[in-house]
This record gives structure tokens, sequence and C-alpha cells, in this order.
């Protein structure tokens, strides 16, 4: 049996890989704000250092995996948090821990996108360019200006969709560098749909009031995710048999980026 971490291991999609891996026999190290074996805000350069250390000391300095699942909504009012949580924690956080990962000599890891990055139609690209290059201040300065002004809309909308976008084009940079794939140390990953978790109920109100036929989005399955849904595939990238798979970003939405972009995929190579 291996040792996992697993941050927003205190609710939601966090909460149910947990306890998918514990049910597997699995050691879980939890990292959340509360409620968990290791209490840190990934929204802070401290916070992740914290969290990165307590991990490496829980796990003696040798881990199997790690899912970075903590993130926020675009109801957050705090646009610059959203860009700081939901994409530079989870780089920081597994920048730390890829040495520990390789020591496992399978590493793997995956992250939580969110198919918000390819079906909002707000992604800001300099502030996708700001992310990749590092640049938190001014990713955060940029996702600042980026605030929602039309009615209905999440206040930070633009800033989530982006740093989703962000986060998923650092996977599929970083999954093939040297440093990680000719190590041992795959990474992928997952870009849910509408999930009912207390994120997607932030912005979108009580589950009992949720139709699915009704909702901002096609649901081509008919309803909504679960949390366990998606849980089952952080399990399955976290399995040593997932060792060949490395750089993807699996949408696990119900249909809907096929059904809203059905010639997105695949795309011919341009010489």
């Amino acid at each position: 049996m291996g040792t996992f971490a697993v941050t927003g291991s205190a609710s939601g999609m966090g909460a149910a890989s947990a306890a998918e891996l514990r049910a597997a026999g699995h050691t879980v190290l939890g990292v959340d704000l509360r409620d968990a074996d290791v209490v840190a805000d990934l929204g802070t350069e401290s916070g992740r250092r914290h969290a990165v250390e307590e991990v490496l000391s829980l796990a003696g300095g040798v881990l199997d995996g790690v899912a970075a699942v903590a993130g926020v909504g675009p109801d957050l009012p705090d646009a610059a948090a959203v860009v700081s949580i939901n994409h530079f924690g989870p780089v920081a956080l597994l920048d730390g821990l890829r040495p520990a990962l390789e020591r496992s000599g399978a590493g793997r890891a995956v992250v939580i996108g969110s198919n918000s990055a390819t079906t909002v139609p707000a992604v800001d690209e300099e502030l996708v360019r700001l992310a990749l290059a590092g640049d938190e201040a001014g990713a955060r300065e940029r996702a600042a200006t980026t605030r929602a002004t039309s009615s209905g809309a999440a206040p930070s909308i633009a800033a989530y969709a982006s740093s989703k976008f962000a986060l998923a084009r650092w996977v599929r940079r970083t999954a093939v560098t040297p440093e990680w794939a000719r190590r041992g140390v795959v990474l992928n990953a997952i870009a849910p749909g509408a999930v009912l978790t207390p994120l997607m109920l932030g912005s979108t109100g009580d589950a009992a009031a949720q139709d699915p036929d009704e909702f901002a989005t096609p649901l081509p399955v008919g309803r909504f995710g679960r949390p366990e849904d998606i849980a089952f595939w952080v399990h399955q990238f976290l399995r040593p048999e997932a060792g060949f798979t490395t750089g993807a970003v699996l949408v696990v939405d119900g249909g809907t980026d096929a059904v809203m972009r059905p010639e997105a995929q695949p795309t011919v190579l341009v010489p």
C-alpha cells in the first residue's frame, strides 16, 4: 500500500478522493484549511511552504502520489485569490513534492482543473501568460481587472476559467520535461464539469433546486456529477499501472465539452 497526499481533503472532490484511496488501503495525508492532517493555506507562499514541509515530514520524504484537488470557485469575490489558489497553489505544491514522488520509484500526480477552461468564453490570454510565466504578482493584478461586470455572472469567472486553463497548460508542458517524465513521475489532469460540490453550489445555489436540463451548460447524460465520479478517476491516475499516461487532460463532465465543441478533438498536427 502507498502513501498519498490529497489537498482539499475536507470536502467535495478532495474528501471523496481521500476516502477512495483509504478504502483501497492506502495512507492518506490530507491538506486543507481545516479538519486535515496538514492545515495550510495554499493561496499564500508561506502556506505552500508549510504544506510541503509538513507532508514531507509525515511521509518520511517519500510519496507514492499526490492529488492536488483544492480550489475555489468563481463566486469568490477576490479574483486575485482565485488565481493564487487555483493555479499557483498546486504548481508550487507539486514542484515541492516532486522529489518525494521520484524517491518512490513510481510517483503519480494528478491535478483538478475544470471544463470551464474550454466551455466558458472568459479565458484571458494575458492572465494565462502571466500565470505560466510564474508571475504571481502580475497575474493577481491582472485578475483584479477581469472581474465580471455583467449581471448574473460570477464575479471571478474570468479568473477562474483562466486559472484552470493555465493549470492544464502547465500540466501538459511540465509532464514531459526530463525532471518528471524521465525520472518516472507521471503528471496528469482531470477537468470536471458540473459536479455537486460546495464549490459549484456556491455559484449556482442549493442542490435540491438544480435541474440538469435547465443548467447553464448542457449535460447530455442528464444528471450532475458526484464527487465520487471524480474520485474514481483520481484513483486511476494514481495507480502504479498508470505509468504510461502523462500529460493527459481527462474531461469528466457528462459530455458537456463534447456537445459544445464536437470538433475540438482530435485536431490535425500542423507541420
